[in-house]
């Protein structure tokens, strides 16, 4: 499945905040957006809070951009909900 994202980079902590009402997975990251740390701590972040291997979280789209697409393997939409425990925010 494929999963669009809103990221801020350079925040305090890495966090999941919730659903935007467009629709985007609001993530907060530590690193700052300059060669490619960004990216990898919102890949590193989706990993472990979704509970995926390595190979199953994979940025798409929006390498340069706080909007960004992931494709996700093994996750469905309802069981992505449950895991991120989110409504719209």
């Amino acid at each position: 499945m494929r999963l669009k994202l809103r990221v801020t980079p350079k925040s305090r902590a890495d966090e999941i905040v919730g659903m935007r009402e467009d629709g985007a997975l609001h993530v907060r990251v530590s690193a700052a957006p300059e060669s490619g740390k960004a990216n990898d701590a919102v890949i590193r972040l989706l990993r472990q809070v979704l509970g995926l291997p390595g190979s199953a979280v994979r940025l798409k789209a929006g390498a340069s951009s706080r909007d960004k697409w992931v494709e996700l393997d093994g996750i469905d939409a309802a069981e992505l909900t449950r895991r991120l425990g989110t409504d719209r925010t």
